[in-house]
């Protein structure tokens, strides 16, 4: 299964220099005069949509992500200093911080507004430590 993640941005070109220097590639196949497909992994895409194309996609109002949260990206990354270091690229190429990292310490995770106010949030997760603390469950659907 793939995952398309579909977001409202007010500048493509704006958005594409940001995510690029987050080191995040970008398909010409889905990329057009008013989308820019950005690959997160192998089987999770964004599509950043200017608000034009975006208020297309839904009879519904676009939230302005600098005054309302409707989406929270969670991407794990393989330890806390690929997570502070990914924070850090993000805040000198114009994020925000909206909240203090959260240190549970078997997960470690920050939070970030882009450009466009959207927050996404880079986490280390230990597994084995956070199921001996007793703070997930894995059973025969996953993760919970």
């Amino acid at each position: 299964m793939n995952v398309y993640i579909n977001l409202p941005v007010a500048d493509l070109e704006r958005s594409r220099a940001f995510f690029a220097a987050l080191g995040f590639a970008f398909d010409d196949d889905f990329s057009d005069e008013a989308t820019l497909g950005m690959e997160v992994s192998d089987n999770c895409y964004c599509m950043l949509v200017t608000h034009e194309r975006f208020a297309t996609f839904t009879p519904r109002p676009l939230v302005d992500a600098r005054e309302a949260t409707e989406v929270l990206v969670s991407l794990q990354l393989e330890s806390r200093g690929e997570v502070d270091g990914f924070m850090e690229t993000a805040l000198a190429h114009g994020a925000d911080e909206p909240r203090e990292p959260m240190d549970y310490g078997f997960m470690y995770a920050r939070a970030f507004a882009d450009p466009d106010g959207h927050i996404w949030e880079p986490f280390w997760l230990d597994l084995e430590a956070a199921l001996a603390a007793g703070s997930v469950d894995v059973d025969d659907e996953g993760v919970s």
